[in-house]
């Protein structure tokens, strides 16, 4: 590619110096019409979907029929822990949201499923209190009752939920059930590598714990691109 010519105003000027960043060997040609070749975390991601790894470069034709390349791709790779249901698992869906959009670092974002089914089966019982009615709840099995309804009567209930949840439990039935801890926070603990959660204890703001970023759980748009904006400033990566 070029990397210097004679002048900067006329519209053709002399090439005085060439950079060669690969050769054909070390170089792989992909086409997929979904890639937004102008966005570094599209690249990066169909770079990882080839197989390109940090020693060779990928040519990438697709959205727009527009071609670009990302060279010895070397993005951040975020984990997101979150619950499911709903689906897809909201604050993974909101980061790859952001992503297609927002000036930030090559981010490659893989999903930490905590299914709620499974959590629930580990801890057998004839009736489960959940925080609030999504789908594919159906999966848990026996008699499920949400917590956001405040069901009238007090029942023999397990609890799948998070702190915030027992809080209210208690404002409204006075007693703490057994419970199955469902707060990604929890459940991931501490980490070293970059990770976002989310948590109910937090409602407006962000915080961030070493490589973890934990966001309200009513998170939106605009907070989880705070929250990417200062994860990667953290970690140093270059854009």
């Amino acid at each position: 590619m070029p990397s210097a010519r004679s002048a900067d105003e006329p519209l053709f000027s002399p090439i005085t110096a060439v950079e060669v960043l690969t050769l054909p060997d070390a170089c792989v040609f992909a086409k997929d019409e979904q890639t937004d070749c102008a966005n570094r975390s599209a690249l990066a991601e169909l770079a990882h979907q080839c197989g390109v790894g940090r020693d060779r470069t990928l040519v990438a034709g697709g959205l727009y029929d527009h071609v670009n390349f990302i060279h010895h791709p070397d993005p951040l790779v975020l984990r997101v822990v979150e619950v499911a249901p709903p689906e897809p698992p909201k604050l993974f869906d909101l980061v790859k949201r952001v992503l297609a959009y927002a000036d930030l670092p090559a981010i490659r974002v893989e999903l930490e499923r905590i299914e709620i089914a499974e959590l629930a089966r580990q801890h057998p019982a004839a009736e489960y209190l959940v925080p609030c009615r999504c789908g594919g709840l159906d999966q848990i099995g026996g008699r499920i009752s949400f917590l956001d309804e405040r069901p009238a009567e007090r029942r023999d209930w397990v609890l799948v939920g998070c702190e915030r949840s027992l809080q209210f439990h208690r404002h409204y039935y006075g007693d703490e059930p057994p419970r199955v801890e469902m707060c990604p926070r929890r459940i991931a603990g501490a980490r070293s590598e970059p990770t976002m959660l989310k948590c109910c204890l937090l409602e407006f703001d962000i915080e961030c714990d070493a490589q973890v970023m934990t966001v309200p759980w009513g998170t939106d748009l605009a907070t989880v691109e705070r929250a990417l904006h200062r994860l990667t400033e953290g970690a140093g990566h270059a854009r």
